[in-house]
C-alpha cells in the first residue's frame, strides 16, 4: 500500500479559491476559549444563582456532561470525520472536514474547530438535550459538555504543538500520534482513549512510538 502524504511542517494548505471562504477555514487556537469559556461560566452561574442547585448536584452533572462529550467526540471522529465517501464531491467535503488534518497534522491554523461549525453544533447539542432535561439540570450538564469540548479542542492543539511531560499526558499524546502515523482506523478518542478501550478500537500491542520517531524533523514549540 502506498504511503499517504503527510507533512510534518507547520504549513497551511490553501483550500478555497475564494478569499472569503479561506478566512473562515483558519482558526487560532485561542478562539474556542474566547467563544465558549463565557458559555461555561454563564451556565454555571445559572445553576448556582438562578436554579440554586446543590454543590454536589452541580459537580455531578458537570462531570456527566464532560463524560457525555467524550462519547460525542468518539462518534464524530469515527463515523463522520473518518467516513469514506465514494463520490468526488463527498471526498472533497471529507478532505475539508478532516482529510486535510491527516495530510497536514501540524497546521496550527486548522487544529481547532472553526466557529462556523462549532457554534451551530453547540446549538444543535443544546437543543438535543432540552427534551430530556429541564433547564435547571441542563445548565450544569451543558457547562460540563462544553468544557469537555474545550478540553478536546485545545488538547488537540497541544498534542500537536506542545512538548508534554507526565505519564498521562504522554499516553494521550502517543495515542493520538499512533492514530496519525500508524493506524488511522483505530484510536478515535482524542481527549481520552477510554471509548477506544471499551469499544475495542484501541491499538494492539505496546506503544513503541517515541516523540522523536513521530516528528523527527520538527522541534515542538512549547512545553506542558
Amino acid at each position: 500500500m502506498p504511503k499517504n502524504f503527510v507533512s510534518n511542517n507547520n504549513e497551511t494548505l490553501r483550500m478555497f479559491k475564494s478569499n472569503f471562504l479561506e478566512v473562515f477555514s483558519k482558526v487560532h487556537w485561542t478562539v474556542p476559549l474566547i467563544l465558549f469559556v463565557p458559555v461555561v461560566l454563564y451556565y454555571l452561574y445559572q445553576a448556582i444563582f438562578v436554579w440554586h442547585l446543590s454543590f454536589l448536584l452541580i459537580i455531578g452533572l458537570f462531570i456527566a456532561g464532560q463524560v457525555s462529550w467524550t462519547i460525542a467526540e468518539y462518534i464524530i471522529h469515527r463515523f463522520i470525520f473518518h467516513y469514506q465517501p465514494t463520490s468526488k464531491f463527498g471526498q472533497k467535503l471529507h478532505f475539508i472536514f478532516h482529510g486535510v488534518h491527516h495530510d497536514y497534522p501540524r497546521d496550527s491554523l486548522r487544529l481547532v474547530m472553526p466557529p462556523i461549525l462549532s457554534i451551530p453544533l453547540a446549538f444543535f447539542f443544546y437543543y438535543s438535550f432540552v427534551p430530556f432535561m429541564g433547564p435547571s439540570i441542563l445548565a450544569p450538564f451543558f457547562a460540563g459538555y462544553v468544557t469537555g469540548y474545550l478540553v478536546y479542542d485545545i488538547g488537540h492543539y497541544a498534542i500537536h504543538h506542545f512538548n508534554m511531560h507526565g505519564k498521562i499526558m504522554l499516553a494521550i499524546k502517543n495515542h493520538h500520534m499512533r492514530h496519525h502515523y500508524q493506524e488511522p482506523t483505530k484510536g478515535y478518542g482524542v481527549s481520552s482513549p477510554i471509548w477506544d478501550i471499551i469499544i475495542r478500537t484501541n491499538f494492539k500491542g505496546k506503544n513503541n512510538m517515541s516523540q522523536e520517531t513521530i516528528e523527527p524533523e520538527v522541534e515542538l514549540e512549547q512545553e506542558v
